[in-house]
């Protein structure tokens, strides 16, 4: 959905008192308009996937001082899908950040997972991906680490398996890489803890050097609280700004001050990565990214061989 007809739509549906929508961010899978309601700061986000809404707003019910997530006030249907309406927080998004500043924003980041652990999921159950009625797809976290497919419903990267085949990278790295995570899944505890599972990309505002929000729940996941830190530490290199931040090392030493065990630590950031970067070949040959596809299967070589 373009600006105007974003603007035509919120003006219809909220009212007169809609003003100043703007483009603020877009995704694969959705597009985000900052708008003014009545004077309120809000986004209105468009996307075609009911779910990823849903788990926002799910996601919204764990917000707290180091977790700050907007609260989700309306999700209506839209041309195309769906429109998602949510509080505005502001801040400057981490990605973009320099490295003295990321380094300085680290407490807060590293505050902001050790919330998220906390998060109580008894009300849930499941492993891996969740929906939006708050329950996991698997059976197990070593299931859902297992699991070649597409995805729990195999909708949206339906037939990435033949573009990687025939893509220049072709499918040899995918399975080098697969067979190595096989050998480390014993090492992964069936532990079960909220992971946001998309830390950049635009997800994560920080304000000075706190975490001032969490976006986009929508590739949000359930089971070992690393899987987080894994993700940075993978994506570091793609961040040439961070190259002084040792992920593993600065992740082993707050969790020890912080008095939390993590045995067998190496295997289990070393699978995650893994597993991280087969989603990235997947994701990467179904949307035909080649160049992209074959740096993500460099990196993920370079962490199975290592």
């Amino acid at each position: 959905m373009g600006l105007d007809q974003a603007a035509a739509y919120l003006t219809d549906h909220f009212g007169s008192g809609v003003s100043s929508v703007e483009p603020i961010g877009e995704g694969d899978w959705s597009r985000a308009y900052a708008l003014t309601v009545d004077g309120r700061e809000l986004v209105a986000r468009f996307g075609a996937h009911l779910d990823d809404f849903q788990k926002d707003r799910l996601a919204a019910l764990w917000e707290g001082p180091d977790l700050p997530i907007p609260q989700v006030e309306q999700i209506v249907e839209a041309p195309g899908g769906w429109c998602c309406l949510s509080k505005r927080l502001r801040g400057e998004f981490l990605d973009e950040l320099p490295g003295d500043e990321m380094a300085a924003a680290l407490p807060s980041l590293f505050a902001t997972l050790d919330t998220m652990r906390a998060v109580d999921l008894s009300a849930t159950t499941g492993y891996g991906g969740w929906g939006g009625d708050g329950q996991g797809f698997h059976p197990s976290w070593r299931a859902y680490l297992s699991d070649r497919r597409d995805g729990p419903s195999g909708e949206r990267l339906t037939g990435w398996r033949e573009a990687l085949v025939s893509s220049p990278t072709g499918i040899r790295p995918f399975n080098e890489v697969a067979e190595v995570l096989d050998q480390l899944i014993p090492f992964c505890p069936e532990e079960r803890h909220v992971i946001h599972s998309d830390l950049l990309h635009l997800n994560v505002l920080v304000d000075g050097p706190r975490v001032s929000a969490v976006l986009d729940w929508g590739c949000s996941l359930y089971g070992d609280f690393l899987y987080d830190l894994a993700w940075l530490a993978f994506c570091s290199p793609w961040f040439p700004a961070w190259s002084a931040i040792d992920w593993h090392a600065e992740g082993a030493r707050h969790l020890a001050d912080i008095g939390v065990p993590v045995p067998d630590y190496a295997e289990r950031m070393r699978a995650y990565e893994l597993h991280i970067g087969l989603d990235g070949m997947r994701y990467n040959a179904f949307r035909c990214r080649h160049d992209v596809l074959a740096s993500v299967a460099a990196q993920t070589l370079a962490v199975a061989r290592g």
